[in-house]
């Protein structure tokens, strides 16, 4: 009889189980975030297009940038400039970079990253043009301020391709993007060869904006962020990006729907300088300004070496011109050495092969960043960078001052590709961009001053210049190895709230299935 009356209630038990458990499965309803989908579409088409159209942004930031070191002595003879007055180009450009800076990063943390990449194109391709009309000096220098006001907006290309690309592409595929940077400079130096002795520095300037306005047009095909959409509440147009770049990838989505915190608050300065990321914005800054200080000190430097003769060896050359210009105080040829000292062939064969060296170390700057990590990686780069600047005080040949001139472009170059993907990393969505913008900002500081250390400086003491060169890229290097966060292999964050969310979801879920 016993046996009898536990039977229906063992029975009656095992129903209500099978019953209870088809109820709990809707609370189980699956979800997915952007940077689930993005890891799960994977690598792509989309991203070689993407890679191809957003890293040609270097190869027209890197022919404006450039354009000033070629352009210098022409100008500097065309309307009798001082030394101080070549540097002062450099440094207002410099300072419009700064200025807007910040103020596309907030713009673009609240509007988008492409509509904010699209307007600094158009604005530096138009100033960029009418610096050419130019009919003064004080017109130049307005002139190249607004292209550098343009130029900073660039740095948004570099935002969208590091919140598409999955985790471990990023380490690889970001700092590949200084090829375009590369073919930038190389191709400004060259065309300043042919142009600038034939029909002017000014059609130089205007065949220089043509990749600019074509790249405009190419704009197009890429998508705005789909973190920046879906932390603004746009989950649509995540989703309609996120299953187009699956499609064009032949790839597949999550199962699920997408979900994401909506950020109420977007990025302000203030958050860059709470107490979780203080710390970390400070060094960065730190960095970012002494790594803009040396790669532009190093550009305007073997300029600088070339047109005036600095290197060792070329005294007797050097003694010869200044003897004339001091027999010859009062007379107009007097100033011709000091002021209409043209490029030489030579000398533009001397820059192109200093330039190539920026992506020499690139294979060792790739397998640094995804094995040391970032911050060993870019101390030991930013220890070698102040190491050869030292090494150019040595007495040498002129082909030994083009291997110093080479190997230090490829640690400026290493050191500035390590920076920029690790504070594209460091920073969470809502403050990524305005992140971006004033580390680039702050920067533009080091690049303001770097002309006349190079320009001015260097003319009267050599060893000095280079000393206050070394001794910047010994602090950022000790700056570099205490940094308080290595990213090296970390998913991108959306913000805190997102780690708090998660976190209270797991727990959630672990209570549930307890129970």
């Amino acid at each position: 009889m016993v046996t009898k009356q536990t039977e229906p209630v063992t029975v009656i038990s095992l129903r209500k189980l099978s019953l209870e458990t088809p109820e709990s499965q809707p609370k189980e309803s699956k979800t997915f975030t952007v940077e689930d989908a993005v890891e799960t579409i994977g690598f792509g088409r989309f991203h070689i297009a993407l890679f191809l159209i957003m890293g040609s942004t270097g190869v027209v930031e890197a022919m404006e940038i450039m354009l000033i070191a070629v352009v210098s002595p022409v100008i500097r003879c065309e309307w009798q400039l001082e030394n101080w007055q070549v540097a002062l180009v450099t440094t207002m450009v410099f300072f419009g970079y700064m200025v807007f800076s910040i103020l596309f990063g907030l713009l673009a943390d609240r509007y988008g990253r492409w509509k904010i990449l699209l307007i600094s194109f158009l604005w530096g391709a138009y100033f960029s043009l009418l610096t050419s009309f130019s009919p003064s000096y004080i017109w130049f220098v307005f002139l190249r301020t607004m292209v550098g006001c343009g130029v900073s907006g660039h740095a948004q290309g570099l935002i969208i391709k590091t919140e598409f690309l999955p985790t471990k592409y990023r380490g690889y595929m970001l700092p590949l993007s200084q090829v375009f940077w590369l073919a930038g400079s190389l191709l400004i130096i060259g065309l300043a060869s042919v142009v600038i002795p034939t029909i002017g520095w000014r059609w130089l300037i205007r065949i220089a904006s043509i990749p600019g306005i074509i790249l405009i047009l190419a704009f197009k095909f890429i998508p705005e962020s789909a973190r920046f959409n879906v932390s603004t509440g746009n989950t649509q147009a995540a989703l309609a990006t996120l299953q187009h770049i699956a499609k064009m990838n032949r790839s597949v989505m999550p199962e699920g729907k997408l979900v994401e915190p909506i950020l109420e608050k977007r990025g302000r300065f203030a958050d860059l300088l709470d107490a979780k990321y203080l710390r970390t914005t400070l060094q960065i800054w730190v960095i970012w300004l002494g790594i803009s200080f040396a790669y532009y000190g190093v550009i305007l430097a073997s300029a600088e070496l070339l047109e005036r003769d600095l290197v060792c060896g070329s005294g007797a050359k050097s003694e010869s011109q200044s003897q004339v210009a001091v027999t010859l105080p009062d007379t107009e040829e007097s100033h011709s050495p000091c002021h209409c000292h043209m490029f030489a062939p030579s000398d533009y064969r001397t820059m192109i092969i200093s330039t190539a060296g920026e992506i020499a170390l690139n294979p060792l700057n790739i397998l640094g960043i995804n094995f040391l990590g970032r911050r060993l990686s870019l101390s030991i780069t930013m220890g070698c960078t102040a190491l050869f600047f030292l090494l150019l005080n040595i007495c040498t040949s002129s082909a030994g001052l083009i291997g110093f001139l080479f190997m230090l472009r490829a640690l400026v170059a290493a050191n500035f590709n390590t920076i920029y993907i690790y504070t594209a990393e460091v920073y969470p969505t809502m403050m990524r961009a305005l992140g971006m913008g004033t580390s680039g900002s702050l920067c533009r500081i080091g690049a303001m001053v770097a002309p006349f250390i190079s320009q001015v400086l260097m003319n009267a003491s050599l060893l000095g210049a280079l000393c206050l060169f070394s001794s910047v890229c010994v602090v950022c290097a000790i700056s570099a190895f205490t940094l308080p966060i290595e990213t090296k292999g970390r998913a991108l964050q959306v913000s805190d709230a997102e780690i708090i969310s998660v976190f209270q979801y797991l727990t959630q879920s672990s209570h549930y299935y307890k129970n």
